[in-house]
């Protein structure tokens, strides 16, 4: 079984990440989302890794999310 865990890094979600894996045998993707917290996301690939994650993705999706959310806020 794959499965594709939202994550942040945090203590939360790479507990998450290691109960996936006992619990149930899965292999963990982990994806999260740039938004623009940079600094946040250092070490974030690294961190999944160490986790048990078998693969990690981090998209940039700073456009979309000024555009979708926070132009209409201010409009």
């Amino acid at each position: 079984m794959k499965v594709v865990l939202a994550y942040s890094g945090g203590l939360d979600t790479s507990c998450i990440l290691t109960w996936l894996q006992e619990k149930y045998q899965a292999e963990v993707i982990t994806f999260c989302a740039n938004v623009g917290q940079d600094e946040e996301l250092d070490g974030l690939h690294e961190k999944a890794k160490a986790c048990g994650a078998v693969k990690s993705y981090i998209e940039d999706l700073t456009e979309e999310f000024a555009r979708d959310f926070i132009f209409p806020m201010f409009q």
